[in-house]
């Protein structure tokens, strides 16, 4: 009789071996158990939930959620325009519900995000005299805005992007308005506001791309800066917006090699998997806007066995580097639960059929997750 275990722990999972796991972890799925049991021991297992999901509300979804996954993310409800859309205006319906939920399952809550350069009203880049904002009037406006949201989940809340995608290869910190007006003190305060708020809190700097060696000496040395100045940073969040033939893993591994040798725990927090094919270089840029071609979304009726195949062994491929490096890394998350859920479909050309999650449009497990799985039968 085959010893399964170790015919997994060293050797790739075949189609053959998957199935032969189904029928255990299906069994297993019966009860309450999940990926978020499977590996209690290694790093939390988090999903992203979007306001459809959790303002419906989608139950069969949410029990999904509940049962496979100990950490949340919202998509986008603490982001600065959703909750806190004006400023004297304050949103926190959705916000508070995702927490309920969270508290509900005995999930962690990952705040997510306090300062960026995208979906922020511009109004807060403009002063009383209708001219730019003032320095001292911008810093004043995001103190007020992390002080606040901060505090109303303060001991509730585990830990916070507090600054994302700030970071570029080509030139350092990004060109947007924080860094015209502010100079790159803002990411600073942006840390030390938060600390204010909630001193028990993780803060987390998150971005994409992080394998990249412009952008990852970049912040390798932004940190040791920070850690220098006791600028409270704790965490490097790497986005993991991945596909089937980028980037290398061994340079992703690199990554997060370099980050926790900087002091960095290490967050997965939007993971995915992306198998279409494309002709724009590989970014989660989120001003990134491209013309639909049938060409480039060739999967409209199913997912061909050989691509299939691809994404279950770099499900595999991932996880295995994410449990040789479990000391440094806190959770992994996936950015959204089931294929029909996830930001791929329209992201970068909208009207696209994809399939980069580890649960299919009926919210069954695929192979993906079966070899996710395996690795901790």
């Amino acid at each position: 009789m085959i010893n399964r275990r170790k015919f997994i722990r060293n050797t790739a999972l075949t189609a053959a071996t998957i199935s032969l796991l189904k029928s255990n972890v299906i069994a297993a799925l019966a009860g309450e158990n999940g990926l978020k049991d499977l590996y209690k021991d290694d790093f939390l297992i988090g999903t992203a939930i979007g306001s459809r999901t959790l303002m419906q509300p989608d139950t069969e979804m949410l029990d999904l959620i509940a049962r496979e996954f100990n950490q949340v993310t919202s998509e986008n409800a603490m982001k600065w325009s959703s909750i806190h859309p004006k400023e004297n205006e304050w949103k926190f319906e959705e916000p508070d519900k995702l927490v309920e939920f969270a508290e509900k399952n005995k999930m962690a809550v990952q705040g997510h995000v306090l300062v960026w350069h995208s979906q922020v009203p511009r109004e807060i880049f403009t002063g009383p005299d209708g001219n730019q904002a003032s320095k001292e009037v911008l810093l004043k406006r995001m103190e007020t805005h992390i002080h606040t949201v901060v505090d109303r989940y303060k001991g509730r809340i585990q830990s916070w992007d507090v600054v994302n995608e700030s970071i570029t290869p080509e030139d350092g910190f990004r060109k947007s308005k924080w860094l015209e007006i502010c100079g790159p003190e803002f990411m600073e305060k942006a840390f030390q506001f938060a600390h204010e708020a909630d001193p028990k809190c993780q803060l987390i700097y998150n971005d994409y791309n992080e394998e990249d060696p412009k952008r990852r000496d970049f912040i390798v040395e932004l940190v040791k800066e920070y850690k220098k100045k006791g600028i409270p940073i704790h965490g490097i969040g790497m986005q993991a917006h991945l596909n089937l033939d980028s980037p290398d893993l061994k340079l992703w591994e690199q990554a997060i090699e370099a980050y926790a040798s900087a002091g960095m725990r290490i967050s997965i927090t939007e993971l995915e998997v992306d198998v279409l094919p494309y002709d724009w270089g590989r970014s989660a840029e989120i001003s990134t806007n491209a013309a639909y071609k049938e060409s480039l979304n060739p999967y409209k009726d199913g997912l061909p066995k050989e691509i299939n195949d691809k994404l279950t062994k770099r499900y595999e491929e991932i996880f295995k580097i994410l449990l040789k490096h479990r000391d440094v890394v806190d959770r992994v998350t996936f950015w959204g639960a089931s294929d029909e859920l996830s930001w791929k479909n329209n992201f970068p050309m909208r009207g696209r059929t994809n399939y980069p999650l580890l649960f299919d449009r009926q919210h069954k497990p695929k192979d993906a997750y079966f070899a996710v799985a395996g690795l901790k039968k």
